[in-house]
């Protein structure tokens, strides 16, 4: 195919994504999705074209750009990095102009400034060092051994096989392991050597012969390549300031020593990449995580004493002894005699003030960036870093989604008891929607799918890359299985949850709340519980002690519904508290925490973790079916009316004999029967004994300063998308 015949077809291909995007001419139910797929495709089976695809994309963008046409910017930009990512042959001229690009678009507001920003800093390290992306990539993802970048993420797929088919959970089984056979470790090596010599040599790096070479090399031949590749591009990469020459040498030394003739050549190149490798482990300062931080719980003290120096250099040059620019030998007696030893004291481990506190989870945000680890890593605790990435994707409707709200609340609750996995490990949360298949009834499917419909309106690519994989993974499920995994396949779910793993780098926090229920009973506890999405009432049928059954108590619960006692905190633009307590009868009400329209999309609830909310404009939409009671001459009736308000508290309360049943996120198993009362609160952040200990030992004002200042922050539990909120 000639240059314009590919420019032509990859151009029409742009435009499809570009159409999809646009409300005016929406895509058949069927072809969702599939433009961005099929055009990653393209460039996939021929690499050649990914150079003419940078162009489009690029000249699309600074289209945009000049149309303020906004809509489109965050999904060309995530799919010219991704192509940017995986290509070879790149020109410095195209790293340069989209670089360009991205530095223009920090004047604009978030989440366009948050992800140029992100973008910009990974382009400065991919034009300066060509192939650093794709090669951290892999290392990461497919878990290869690597000193130089020990940082590893994994993808955990849950799936709950009570709200899933099992049709559904058997063919993603089935298609995750025929694309699992095809990426050994030797695979994912000979693609990381292939990649950065074809990225840094361009046209001069003979692909063909590369890739027989590298197929024909022995496991142990293929290692050390690897690594002095990985040694290479690391090495420049963590310079202040890379040298795209130097890159380049270094990298036509271990490319002629793979295809030379000569194998003394070959032995020499490599083995000076190696002894640099060897060299570069010494010198690196690798995280102590294992040895500063037990799974069990912190070190003994007598391993984490304090050896201080006692210093006699009154600051002066000429007062330096004589050999001074040369340090003592360990185990000398000036070493010895400089070291103060503590003995019979308290020791004291002081960690940073944000440590105790959960809202640390994901770290200090931006360090990445610098740095070029994984997202959400960083330095929680000193010489702890966090090389794992936890990417936890769910599978599922609304009421997978609550129960993903209650384990990660269990496991917030946990680390305060235990703090072991937190400053180790970067969780990220994913949500796909697999709902049933449309029936009669298309309310329900609706109610189940009502964060993912959120997720859509919040973010338009994630509605066109992930709310289509819905209706896909159904078609899916439907075809006949095939237990041949020996055949190349072409899976386009797997191919777009990578992409959603891999570019879904920016998260929607949603408010969790917490329920207290009391029961009728009062021997039985009351009980706690949290939910993320609903938290529906109904009312029981009349329930009267036998030694109540007095005339007046039978006429109040003649008709339907029942009287409920309603105290809550109305929300207010002045922000100040103002309690309500009303009594009506009503015969049910629903209690949703999510935004009714596109209008409510930005608050708190969806602020970053580090942004104290107010717990005002922390709101709960409340829906209340009030039974209004009218008299005529034909005597009495009922009619039903739906009254709305918004709260952030709220207590309701049986008046009658009349009892409720709680519904938590549209989820059956966790329904709560035989209720009198309960409360509903946002849920703040789990505490720890720690803290709470220096809580109660203050005085009374400092206590209620440090419990308002606690109050301040809620529990957010975050998912992530590909642009967060857009308005």
């Amino acid at each position: 195919m000639e240059s314009s015949d590919v420019d032509l077809d990859l151009q029409r291909s742009v435009h499809a994504v570009l159409r999809e995007l646009s409300a005016q001419a929406p895509a058949l139910p069927s072809n969702q999705g599939m433009w961005r797929w099929s055009l990653h495709k393209k460039v996939e089976r021929d690499p050649g074209k990914s150079p003419a695809l940078v162009r489009i994309l690029l000249r699309e963008l600074e289209k945009a750009e000049s149309e303020d046409a906004r809509h489109v910017i965050i999904p060309l930009l995530h799919t010219l990095m991704y192509v940017l990512t995986k290509a070879t042959g790149i020109t410095e001229e195209l790293h340069r102009r989209t670089y360009a690009f991205c530095t223009r678009l920090l004047t604009l507001p978030a989440p366009y400034c948050t992800i140029a920003l992100d973008c910009a800093i990974r382009l400065k390290t991919e034009t300066a060092v060509p192939g650093t992306l794709y090669q951290r990539l892999v290392i990461a993802e497919q878990n290869l051994t690597s000193e130089l970048y020990p940082y590893r993420e994994r993808v955990f797929l849950f799936v709950d096989p009570e709200l899933v088919s099992p049709s559904v959970c058997s063919a993603l089984l089935l298609e995750i392991e025929a694309a699992q056979g095809q990426q050994t470790p030797e695979a994912c090596m000979r693609h990381v050597v292939s990649h950065a010599l074809q990225a840094a040599l361009g046209e001069a790096c003979e692909a063909g012969v590369l890739q027989r070479k590298l197929q024909t090399s022995s496991r142990r031949a293929l290692e050390r390549y690897f690594h002095a590749v990985v040694a290479a591009v690391e090495q420049m990469a963590s310079e202040p300031s890379p040298s795209r020459e130097g890159h380049l040498e270094r990298l036509e030394e271990i490319y002629c020593s793979l295809l030379g003739p000569a194998e003394a050549a070959r032995g020499r190149c490599v083995g000076e990449e190696l002894v640099l490798f060897l060299r570069l482990r010494s010198q690196l300062r690798l995280s102590a995580d294992l040895e500063a931080l037990d799974l069990q719980g912190f070190l003994p003290d007598q391993e984490l004493a304090r050896a201080s120096v006692l210093s006699t250099d009154s600051g002066i040059e000429r007062d330096l002894p004589w050999g001074a620019d040369e340090p003592p030998t360990p185990g000398s007696p000036e070493v010895e005699r400089a070291v103060l030893r503590r003995k019979g004291g308290i020791k004291k481990r002081v960690w940073p003030p944000d440590i105790l506190m959960p809202g640390s989870w994901d770290g200090p945000p931006g360090l990445h960036r610098r740095i070029g680890r994984p997202s959400g890593d960083g330095e929680l605790l000193p010489g702890v870093s966090r090389l794992h990435t936890a990417r936890v994707l769910v599978l599922g409707d609304d009421r997978m989604l609550g129960r993903l709200a209650r384990a990660y609340h269990s496991l917030r609750k946990r680390e305060t008891q235990k703090f072991c996995l937190t400053p180790r490990l970067s969780l990220q949360l994913y949500y796909i929607p697999v709902l049933a298949p449309e029936k009669p009834t298309a309310s329900r499917r609706s109610e189940l799918g009502e964060l993912a419909a959120f997720l859509g309106r919040a973010d338009p690519w994630y509605e066109s890359v992930v709310n289509t994989l819905c209706p896909a993974i159904r078609k899916l499920a439907e075809m006949p299985l095939s237990l041949d995994t020996s055949q190349t396949v072409d899976p386009f779910i797997l191919d777009a949850i990578t992409y959603y793993v891999r570019m879904g780098t920016q998260p929607i926090y949603f408010q969790i709340y917490a329920v207290k229920i009391f029961f009728s009973d009062l021997s039985q506890d009351p009980a706690e519980d949290i939910f993320l999405t609903e938290l529906k009432v109904k009312i029981q049928d009349s329930k009267f002690p036998r030694d109540s059954l007095s005339p007046r108590r039978r006429g109040v619960a003649e008709g339907p519904g029942a009287e409920l006692s309603i105290c809550y905190q109305k929300a207010l633009l002045s922000h100040r508290t103002r309690e309500v307590t009303v009594s009506l009868r009503a015969a049910g009400l629903v209690l949703k925490a999510l935004p009714a329209s596109d209008t409510e999309v930005s608050g708190p609830t969806h602020c970053p973790p580090t942004a104290a909310p107010d717990i005002d404009h922390t709101c709960l939409n409340i829906s209340v079916t009030e039974v209004v009671k009218t008299s005529n001459l034909a005597g009495r009736s009922f009619s039903t009316v739906t009254n709305t308000f918004r709260t952030a508290n709220i207590q309701i309360q049986s008046q009658d004999q009349r009892l409720l049943t709680l519904l938590l996120d549209k989820d059956s198993c966790r329904m709560y029967r035989d209720v009198a009362r309960f409360e509903v609160a946002p849920c703040p952040e789990p505490c720890s004994e720690a803290q709470k200990s220096k809580v109660l030992g203050l005085s009374s004002h400092q206590e209620e300063m440090e419990r308002t200042k606690a109050k301040a922050k809620p529990l957010l539990m975050p998912i992530n998308t590909f642009s967060g909120i857009v308005q």
